[in-house]
């Protein structure tokens, strides 16, 4: 909510200018980029369902990651547009649709068909349960996807904040600033405590992840920033909004795309592409990427 109160008070701020555009043109087309090349490399080291479902995580974005970025990039004193926070909103499904898309050719081509092999989902209730989707019987509906996709509670109030925070202007600002701005460190700090403890239980599930998917989500993650820090440069836009925007690509969703690919592609191991996002690049975009893209960002902007 906070995320994007700040963001709806940005954009009021800027307005929906040529800055905010570019940002969100740049945001949409890492997330239709990132999972086409990340399907064509996962492939070559895994199956094709568990490298489509890998490729929608990477795709996709982690509201997280980018909620510790926007207090990093608060505290280095850079301006940003809002427009990121808008990006954030979008990037979240397209991911998901060419996830889809690649799950479903990957059925004709083996001659699957469109019904689906039942799988348990306790290895993840056990570790996130709001991450799990609803079992189902029968062929995967499109339709059914994207109201998982747009439906869900996270995004829904992130939209929704957004809304609220640009049309409140300066006095909404001012009244939500205790609970947008005072109590925010603390409720992320207690947030990423809990983060540590989810990634420390799936830890175990390391095994079935294995060194290619592991150096997958250590290696990928900055290669998706420094483009994105290239487009970013060429596109004109703030050293902050850039910033943004690389977090955005180098992260990946194991909040909403772990349900929806659990509904959509129940082929793919969720203890694969669940740890990967959270046990391994989570962690590593807080601790080393986050950081690593301001130092290069600097380089690119100076």
């Amino acid at each position: 909510m906070a995320v994007g109160f700040k963001g709806g008070q940005s954009l009021a701020q800027t307005g929906f200018n040529q800055s905010v555009v570019t940002v969100i043109v740049i945001g949409m087309l890492m997330a239709l980029l990132v999972p086409a090349w990340s399907y064509l490399i996962l492939r070559r080291g895994v199956g094709l369902y568990d490298a489509a479902a890998i490729a929608a995580t990477y795709g996709s974005v982690s509201a997280v990651t980018f909620t510790v970025a926007s207090q990093f990039v608060a505290s280095q004193q850079l301006e940003t547009s809002g427009g990121a926070t808008v990006a954030l909103v979008l990037m979240e499904s397209p991911a998901i649709v060419m996830a889809v898309l690649l799950a479903s050719w990957a059925r004709a081509r083996e001659g699957a068909g469109p019904s689906l092999r039942a799988k348990t989902s306790a290895e993840m209730e056990a570790v996130m349960p709001e991450a799990v989707a609803p079992e189902h019987k029968g062929p995967v509906s499109m339709k059914a996807v994207l109201h998982e996709a747009f439906t869900d509670g996270a995004h829904l109030l992130l939209i929704g904040s957004l809304l609220v925070g640009a049309l409140s202007g300066v006095k909404g600002g001012e009244a939500m600033q205790p609970f947008t701005g005072d109590l925010f460190k603390g409720f992320l700090a207690f947030f990423l405590l809990e983060m540590g403890l989810l990634v420390g239980r799936q830890l175990r599930e390391f095994r079935d992840v294995g060194p290619f998917l592991i150096g997958f989500g250590l290696i990928m993650p900055p290669i998706h920033a420094l483009i994105t820090l290239g487009l970013a440069r060429l596109g004109g836009t703030s050293l902050g909004d850039a910033m943004l925007l690389a977090v955005l690509a180098a992260s990946a969703s194991y909040i909403v795309v772990p349900a929806v690919v659990r509904y959509a592609i129940p082929e793919a191991r969720p203890s694969r592409y669940f740890t990967m996002s959270l046990a391994v690049t989570f962690p590593f975009n807080v601790l080393v990427g986050i950081p690593l893209y301001y130092a290069i960002a600097r380089r690119i902007w100076e």
